[in-house]
Formats: C-alpha cells, structure tokens, sequence
C-alpha cells in the first residue's frame, strides 16, 4: 500500500519560503545572505540534511529492532554540489558509533541502515556517489 507525504511551501518574505509536512511541522527556507535573508537553509540543504537524518534515524531503528544499545551516534554528512550537475553529486558520510556491541553487530546495522533509508534511496537512484567512512568507539 502506496503512503501519501505531502507537503506545502509558501512564500513568506522576500525569498523565504515556510514549508510544512501536512502535519503540525514546519521548516523555514531561505537563501544566503548574497541572495536571501539567511534565515534557514536552502532546499537543497534540507535535502542534505533530510538524508543525514534519515540514516541516523534508520541507524537508530535498527539498533533498537537488533535490542543494540546505542551510547551515542552522530552523523556528519558532506555534500558536493557540482557546477555542471546544478545539484548534488558526491555525499560523505562520517559515522561514528558507540555503543558495547560487537564490530560484526555494528557492520549489520550499518548495512540494513544502508538498504532501509528511504532518503539514501533517493540519492542513489539520483546517481550521486555516497561514500561511508563508520568509527565504533567503546
């Protein structure tokens, strides 16, 4: 069964723009201040931002589904918008992990992260160049 997700942005000033999820949340974009107001990030940021969440959260999810505590996770996420592209291209992902699992319990996690981020999907069926480098700490 399809899911529906939707979502409305409206112009608010200038070229800030109040996106929301149908729901009860909003984000604000704008542009930086060469362009815009600087008073949220742009679209294509969000984007970025949407998919070094969703890793962290499908992470987090299939740690918990795997009853693996989780210390502490962050996710860096570098993006290289190419010229010629006008988007996009490369993303670098810096993970690290803590938690007392074992380095094969982290590996599994990390790839049913990889197959099950609906936003990572998105990139690669995009074509951009996803590179992971995974820390676990102890």
């Amino acid at each position: 069964m399809a899911q529906k997700l939707r979502s409305t942005a409206k112009l608010v000033k200038d070229l800030r723009i109040a996106v929301d999820n149908g729901r009860a949340h909003s984000v604000c974009l704008d542009l930086p201040p060469e362009l815009g107001t600087d008073m949220g990030p742009t679209a294509l940021e969000l984007g970025v931002m949407s998919y070094a969440g969703c890793f962290a959260t499908i992470f987090a999810l299939m740690a918990k589904k795997m009853r693996v505590p989780l210390k502490d996770l962050e996710v860096k996420l570098e993006a290289l918008k190419s010229d010629e592209a006008g988007t996009v291209t490369e993303a670098a992902f810096n993970i690290i992990v803590r938690t007392d699992a074992t380095e094969d319990t982290v590996q599994r996690i990390f790839k049913l992260t990889v197959e099950n981020c609906p936003v990572g999907k998105l990139f690669e069926k995009a074509g951009v160049k996803v590179s992971y480098n995974m820390k676990t700490e102890r």
